[in-house]
């Protein structure tokens, strides 16, 4: 009866700023209206640094708090997205370029995480972290996906933002929502400078 305690469904992001968001969402509201494919807009538009775990309620004080002091001994990364990318056959993504910096924010997020969720069980073997931003995914069906590669494939995407904060999201039955956003050190004072742009 000890694992009947509430649990609550979590992931650790990146999260873009809201000129950005709004961009992003846009290019994911197209795929509803066009391909029908409406499961990306269930969450923010974001980089996922650790995939959805289960933590208990009555314990999310503790994990913000280690979270919290995690995240002021990482410094800010410079993220740049350019163009689109894909996971035949159901996942489109804005590619985001890879840099050691962000690699590095990944691997060290995931390892507090790991060493956070034990004794459970290690997730299965971690794919290699490829930094992406999906605006379609799941209920993209093949056939939708064969039509919609090839006018995102070439379609141009340019932007760049620093990533100041570590963001945890939670699932609230329907969608994915911010919990908790952890600043992320040197961070404060720090001039965003954000610049996005979408051409059709």
């Amino acid at each position: 009866m000890v694992n009947d305690a509430p649990q609550q469904r979590l992931f650790l992001a990146l999260l873009p700023p809201a000129d950005l968001q709004e961009q992003v969402t846009a290019i994911k509201q197209q795929f509803a209206e066009q391909f029908a494919s409406r499961a990306a807009l269930r969450s923010p538009p974001h980089i996922t640094l650790v995939p959805p775990f289960e933590w208990p309620t009555a314990e999310l004080p503790a994990l913000t708090g280690s979270l919290g002091e995690f995240a002021k001994e990482q410094a800010p990364v410079a993220v740049e997205l350019r163009g689109f990318g894909a996971f035949a056959p159901r996942v489109i993504y804005i590619h985001v370029e890879p840099s050691p910096e962000l690699q590095q924010l990944q691997a060290k997020t995931q390892r507090h995480m790991n060493l956070l969720l034990k004794p459970e069980p290690a997730p299965t073997p971690a794919r290699p972290f490829v930094p992406h931003m999906t605006v379609a995914f799941r209920d993209l069906s093949p056939a939708q996906f064969r039509t919609a590669w090839p006018q995102f494939k070439t379609r141009p995407f340019q932007g760049s933002f620093l990533a100041s904060a570590l963001t945890l999201l939670s699932h609230d039955g329907k969608r994915w929502q911010v919990f908790a956003e952890f600043s992320l050190s040197t961070s404060e004072g720090l001039r965003q400078e954000t610049t996005a742009y979408s051409t059709q």
